[in-house]
């Protein structure tokens, strides 16, 4: 029988132990601030940067929302950023990604390193996956915890499993592939110039799908009692969510999985949670758990 990992009930304990430790900060006088930086209209974005806001909101953290025209210019975006790094009321700070078509590619790059590393609470600067590959992070980017926090939910020791990484964004790819290794997996990363991609899937006791293509893994390309974590979240044209993987059928074969939705997404907000809390204990040199 198939077990259905659920990602809202993993959610909701890491959100309640941070609540606890927000109410710990407070109760010594401290102050603990996120802020989020929109840039355009784009309604799923705006969707995303409020169930944000909400859960900090229950967590304790106050939070700002910082918002810019989607036609501005790269350097207003980062003058913006450079200034709340400044701001030392601010802990966490969040760019909403992606950006406006205008601000792709390099100029998305410089924005984003426009962050101090150390309030930089997607992880996604330079320094920051810079050392998630040197295994030095405090700051790791909250998808792949999350992945990662999935999986050992019902594995634990990841220790020589054998697993198969599809997708290698720089967002969600490639930083649970790193962090996948630092448990000891042995990790296999495919993208859309792998050959034969079935060949690798068959091999794998734990299969990540990350590349934005409904329904890209099915039945045939699972081993029986494999692990699944479906990270893809797509909108069909009837209006359906689906992920990357063929849940019904796929579901059928492995020993765990993830839905869409309800899976991996709830636990990206909760570590970004943590992450704030990990940022304002860093900026104050208090010891992280």
């Amino acid at each position: 029988m198939v077990k259905i990992i659920d990602g809202k009930a993993l959610a909701a304990a890491v959100r309640a132990e941070v609540a606890t430790d927000v109410a710990a900060i407070k109760a010594d006088g401290g102050r603990i601030c996120f802020a989020a930086v929109l840039v355009g209209d784009d309604p799923a974005s705006q969707i995303y940067v409020r169930n944000k806001q909400k859960a900090c909101e229950k967590a304790g953290i106050e939070f700002t929302l910082h918002t810019l025209a989607g036609n501005c210019q790269q350097r207003q975006i980062v003058a913006l950023l450079k200034k709340l790094s400044q701001d030392k009321t601010v802990n966490g700070i969040l760019l909403q990604l992606p950006l406006p078509a205008t601000v792709v590619g390099r100029d998305e790059m410089a924005a984003i390193n426009a962050i101090d590393p150390q309030k930089d609470v997607d992880g996604l600067t330079n320094v920051n996956l810079g050392k998630l590959a040197n295994r030095t992070a405090d700051l790791v980017p909250c998808t792949a915890q999350g992945v990662v926090h999935a999986i050992t939910s019902v594995c634990p020791d990841l220790t020589g499993r054998n697993v198969v990484m599809i997708g290698r964004s720089r967002i969600v790819g490639r930083p649970t592939a790193l962090l996948l290794e630092n448990l000891n997996a042995t990790v296999t990363v495919c993208h859309r110039s792998t050959r034969d991609l079935t060949e690798h899937t068959k091999r794998a006791d734990i299969i990540v799908v990350a590349a934005g293509h409904p329904n890209l893994l099915t039945a045939k390309m699972v081993s029986r009692g494999a692990i699944v974590i479906d990270v893809g979240i797509n909108r069909l044209p009837d209006g359906h969510l689906v992920g990357d993987v063929d849940f019904a059928n796929v579901a059928k074969k492995a020993a765990a999985i993830t839905p869409v939705p309800g899976g991996i997404g709830p636990l990206t907000i909760a570590f970004l949670l943590r992450n704030v809390v990990t940022a304002y204990r860093g900026q104050h040199s208090l010891q992280n758990h």
